[in-house]
């Protein structure tokens, strides 16, 4: 039953990816330029199936978007955008369900959850910030697979400026520790042609869909919004501050 499963899940994700391809990258004008910039490896297994995964974009936006946007509110907001495209470049396939304590990643419905999630991790400083989800289980995930070890993370991390008007970001989507059911139950060359060529087919397509800026709004709303535009410039970075969630220690 977990491998008609499975397999029906991958089917299911790989005709709505490619269906729905050429729409999303067709969408209204983009707000700043997106340039993918993989690390050489940037899928890698170990000896014992943990994969590790690397996409990353160089992102270069207007200098004044950058200020408007580098809070806890747009992080969360691009947590959400990052599940959205997900969603709609599987046609609505794959959905994503929220509850309080974690994501479940679906095929439609429960119970076909393909990956589950604990709550998101969030760190942020004046120079970088990170979305953190920690991995659970689901069809995907192999059975003997450590539960609590592996993540998808989304890192932005402000670089030099470009010219005067605008800066780079350097966006990074990164899965660690992640044991795929496919490279402990049938092969490597299957698991790297079917579930990770679809996991960089779509990484890319958000990483590229970011210079349009469309952000999501989140669906739990846990950081508001500022309102607090029309303040002096120092009130103004006060109150962002305050806002900032410190960072942890990185592994």
């Amino acid at each position: 039953m977990r491998v008609l499963g499975a397999f029906a899940a991958l089917l299911a994700v790989v005709v709505g990816l490619f269906a729905a391809a050429r729409r999303l990258l067709n969408r209204p004008k983009r707000v700043g330029v997106a340039v993918i910039v993989d690390p050489e490896d940037h899928t890698t297994v170990d000896a014992e199936g943990g994969v590790h995964s690397v996409q990353a974009a160089d992102l270069t936006l207007p200098l004044d978007v950058v200020e408007g946007i580098w809070d806890p509110h747009h992080l969360e907001r691009l947590a959400r955008t990052y599940w959205r495209f997900l969603t709609r470049a599987t046609l609505g396939i794959v959905r994503v369900k929220y509850t309080e304590t974690g994501r479940y990643v679906v095929v439609l419905t429960k119970p076909f959850t393909l990956l589950s999630f604990h709550a998101p991790e969030y760190e942020m400083d004046d120079e970088v910030a990170m979305v953190r989800w920690r991995i659970r289980k689901g069809l995907l995930v192999a059975q003997e697979g450590r539960e609590g070890d592996g993540y998808l993370e989304i890192e932005v991390r402000r670089c030099e400026r470009v010219d005067a008007d605008r800066l780079r970001l350097h966006v990074r989507v990164e899965v660690a520790n992640f044991y795929p059911w496919l490279v402990s139950g049938i092969a490597l060359w299957f698991y790297q042609a079917t579930q990770s060529r679809i996991h960089v087919i779509v990484t890319h397509g958000f990483l590229r869909s970011l210079a349009r800026l469309d952000l999501a709004e989140s669906r739990v709303r846990r950081f508001p919004a500022r309102a607090a535009d029309d303040l002096p410039d120092p009130e103004r970075e006060a109150d962002r501050t305050s806002r900032f969630v410190s960072r942890s220690a990185r592994r």
